[in-house]
């Protein structure tokens, strides 16, 4: 019999300790917390991280990521790409079953597809795909009732990865009926293991198990591979408080508790009857500079500042060994992170110095936007702060509340930032996030416009050598220029009772209860 002891769980590498499931689908309910309500049902529309978290065990797309963040079919079988780099030709899986009971065809394909192209819509990815991105969809065909051909006007490396997209609504097939005869959203009808039950808006939302439901063949596999519903139902309850989320946790009025902070975390991991998983997301956590501000436009001394960091001490002391130092934008998971984007200078306070000298730094202050919501930022910004004045530099901290931090950033209005970017699977999407001309974006970090053809050429070449040596002259630019320093990948938390099993945590930062069952 297990011992009652809380137990951490770090997952590096999550497909393998992924049990055999031997499990039948029971008559339960799996109750998880959501720190706020959905935004609505309407996959890539008015949604946010719980909206899509919710979404993605009732819709499916053509392709999904896999694991390691590279992408995998899953409505699709396969497919191929023309010689000219421009049409992918999808075939498609068979039988699947829509949750109305018809059964998917090409026809259903081309009916989601030119409904996301279509403006009124409000897809979140038009932009992406519409020519106002690097590509545009000119054309969605049926070749028969089992092959779809997508045809874009060049060539996109990363067109695959955009259509994956949670916040894409993972580009999910519907049909038809899911919106009314005025061409109205009524409710999503998918393909995934549940469907919609009841929503109470403000409070919870059931999802029901659609006993239909086809699964690929394989194991559980990110958002792809072998998907088993053994909850009858899954009810995902709404709970703002961080504290009182951990309470229901502890009081069995939830069964798994999402997007654990790290405060509740380190409570949890000493709680017995709670097991406490963790992983990298490609999120990131860093230290931004203004390249356009008076002092910190001389490379020197953001040189400097890099150097006068011991950043392995600063994520060991900010994260109790729950996160690893990387000082590259591509994430430690990413299968495009290689061991040259692992290598950072050591620091050093002399070099650092000599630097600051050169560049006729006379003490002015340096002022370090931070805010207290998360907490690991601002205890990385105080060592930082300490660890700069060894070397001569004068950094004060400015504490704001999130929200004005976030617009700071937003309109470049800073000198440095202790900052946290959301997860970006694909690492030319990753590079997009912080390359950019500071004129027209100001809250772009990296105003390089080498750094910026690099960036689009990562988005068009389609042969993955190519790609990881653009990357790794990306790596090489981005460290020449210190716009920013990098210091980790955040942890994703997830919390469940010990009865809970097949629970995982991944890269992405996403809840998945498909393959979870009760002991």
């Amino acid at each position: 019999m297990r011992a009652a002891l809380g137990r951490t769980v770090f997952l590096g590498c999550l497909w393998a300790a992924q049990p055999a499931l031997a499990q039948t689908p029971g008559d339960y309910t799996i109750r998880a917390s959501l720190n706020s309500d959905i935004r609505g049902t309407q996959p890539g529309g008015n949604r946010d991280a719980n909206t899509d978290v919710v979404m993605m065990h009732v819709l499916e797309g053509l392709v999904a990521y896999r694991e390691d963040t590279s992408v995998g079919p899953m409505l699709a079988e396969s497919w191929s790409l023309s010689e000219d780099g421009r049409t992918y030709t999808f075939k498609l899986r068979q039988g699947v079953t829509f949750h109305n009971g018809a059964t998917m065809t090409a026809a259903d394909v081309v009916w989601s597809w030119r409904r996301y192209l279509n403006p009124a819509t409000q897809w979140r990815c038009l932009p992406d795909l519409d020519g106002r991105g690097l590509s545009k969809v000119v054309s969605v065909e049926a070749v028969d009732a089992q092959t779809v051909a997508v045809t874009l006007d060049k060539p996109s490396a990363i067109f695959l990865s955009i259509i994956a997209r949670a916040d894409c609504g993972q580009t999910a097939i519907l049909h038809p009926d899911s919106v009314g005869a005025d061409g109205q959203w009524r409710e999503p009808i998918g393909t995934g293991p549940y469907r919609i039950g009841e929503w109470k808006r403000g409070q919870s939302i059931e999802l029901t198990r659609f006993d239909r439901y086809a699964s690929r063949q394989g194991e559980m596999d990110g958002f792809t591979g072998g998907k088993v519903a053994y909850a009858a139902r899954l009810r995902f309850v709404v709970i703002p408080d961080a504290s009182a989320a951990r309470a229901a946790l502890l009081g069995n009025s939830v069964d798994v508790l999402t997007d654990v902070p790290m405060a509740e975390a380190t409570d949890l991991r000493t709680r017995p009857g709670v097991t406490l998983l963790h992983t990298p997301t490609m999120g990131v956590t860093a230290f931004l500079l203004q390249t356009r501000d008076p002092v910190l436009r001389d490379p020197r001394i953001r040189q400097a500042f890099a150097l006068s960091l011991d950043v392995q001490q600063i994520v060991e002391g900010t994260m109790e060994g729950m996160a690893q130092q990387n000082p590259s934008i591509v994430p430690i998971r990413s299968r495009w992170h290689d061991e040259a984007q692992s290598q950072r200078p050591a620091r050093n306070v002399a070099a650092a110095r000599r630097l600051l000298a050169e560049a006729g730094y006379r003490g002015q202050p340096i002022r370090m936007q931070v805010n207290r919501r998360y907490a690991n930022t601002y205890d990385a910004a105080v060592a930082a702060q300490a660890m700069a004045e060894e070397a001569g530099l004068k950094i004060e901290l400015e504490v704001l509340d999130w929200a004005t931090q976030l617009d700071r950033y937003t309109r470049g209005d800073y000198q440095m930032q202790s900052f946290i970017y959301s997860a970006r699977l694909d690492p030319s999407l990753s590079y997009e996030m912080i390359a950019g001309p500071k004129e027209t974006q100001p809250r772009k970090v990296w105003d390089n416009p080498a750094a910026q053809a690099l960036v689009q050429r990562s988005m068009q070449v389609t042969d993955d050598a190519e790609r990881q040596a653009i990357l790794a002259e990306l790596f090489k630019l981005f460290s020449q220029d210190v716009p920013m320093v990098i210091l980790y990948n955040q942890p994703d938390f997830l919390a469940g009772r010990d009865a809970i099993q097949g629970l995982r945590a991944w890269p992405s930062g996403h809840t998945r209860l498909w393959n979870v069952w009760v002991r």
